[in-house]
């Protein structure tokens, strides 16, 4: 075997070398750009985080300005607001107790000088609406101011059951409102089970447990008895709504039918007092043009999730399968 020559072995370490500085080279690159890339990262996961807390900080800077200015307002008379917005039921934003505890910061205010309930409500649970109906009268009975209803787009069935409670209504001439009435409803399955070939096995203590069950026939007797009950419920909404309304209401066969008008017809059959919205009681009727909104909100952290788009769905259901309830 021939040894390399010198020229031979001189030009193989220049090669060597050559490969060994390319090597040296990239691998230099490679760091370098990794070096970059995590700087690059370090600094938009600051610039993020500065953002967040930025949002943060001005969200609540908003909130805490709102509670400030709301204050300030109550040192000097004005027309106190509790806005009533969406399903009646228990713990919604519409429910009573929330309504409730709103209403009586308004009434022991003592620079309000009238109390609107703004009203933007389809409905609900009978006995919520009944609460709010009921801490109305007593409020404006023990305190002696007055009480003005003032619907927006929807006022129906429970939503109006409350708005009676007021000593006069103002809607808009587009608002929709009336409904009075009572409604169950469910769904029935017996012919699908059939169809699927299921068995219903239903055992029960008491001979009418299962009344309204879906998955079972709808007995005539029980047809009836909750037809009775439903006819009740309406008797008290129409005695509610007479109490309220008085020599007001005009005679018409429709009028408690569970049909809703618009705000025009309404003043005609005498379920309003006339159109106007919350500003103009207040400016024109109440003349405390200066409307402090006593609606009670969530807690501070919740207000804060809800707007960073944390917070949590409630559930405003009545009821699931097999369960049916009344509701105005």
């Amino acid at each position: 075997m021939t040894e390399p020559t010198a020229n031979e072995s001189a030009v193989a370490e220049k090669s060597q070398g050559e490969t060994m500085a390319w090597e040296r080279h990239l691998i230099e690159k490679a760091m370098l750009a990794s070096v970059q890339e995590s700087r690059r990262s370090r600094r938009w996961g600051i610039a993020f985080k500065l953002l967040t807390f930025l949002y943060l900080f001005v969200v609540l800077a908003l909130l805490v300005s709102e509670d400030i200015l709301k204050t300030a307002r109550r040192g000097k008379d004005h027309t106190a607001l509790v806005e009533i917005k969406g399903i009646i039921a228990p713990g919604a934003e519409a429910g009573a107790d929330k309504v409730i505890s709103g209403l009586r910061e308004a009434f022991e205010d003592s620079h309000t000088k009238a109390v609107i309930l703004r009203i933007n409500s389809p409905g609900g649970s009978p006995v919520q609406a009944g609460y709010i109906n009921d801490e109305v009268r007593r409020l404006k009975k023990k305190h002696q101011l007055p009480v003005y209803a003032v619907l927006v787009d929807v006022c129906a069935s429970g939503g109006y059951y409350v708005a009676v409670a007021a000593d006069k209504i103002y809607a808009d001439r587009a608002s929709l409102l009336g409904s009075i009435g009572v409604r169950m409803d469910g769904f029935g399955f017996v012919d699908t089970m059939k169809h699927l070939g299921v068995e219903r096995r239903l055992l029960t203590a008491g001979e009418r447990k299962g009344i309204l069950d879906p998955f079972s026939p709808l007995q005539e007797q029980d047809r009836t008895y909750i037809q009775g009950i439903l006819q009740e419920l309406h008797q008290q909404f129409i005695g509610k709504v007479k109490e309220g309304r008085g020599a007001k209401l005009q005679e018409a066969p429709e009028l408690f039918s569970g049909l809703f008008w618009s705000g025009e017809t309404a003043l005609k059959l005498g379920l309003i007092d006339g159109l106007g919205s919350s500003s103009y009681v207040a400016r024109e009727l109440v003349g405390a043009e200066e409307i402090v909104d006593f609606t009670r909100k969530d807690d501070l952290l919740s207000r804060l999730a809800e707007r960073f788009g944390a917070g949590l769905t409630q559930s405003l259901g009545l009821g699931g399968i097999g369960e049916s309830f009344p509701r105005y």
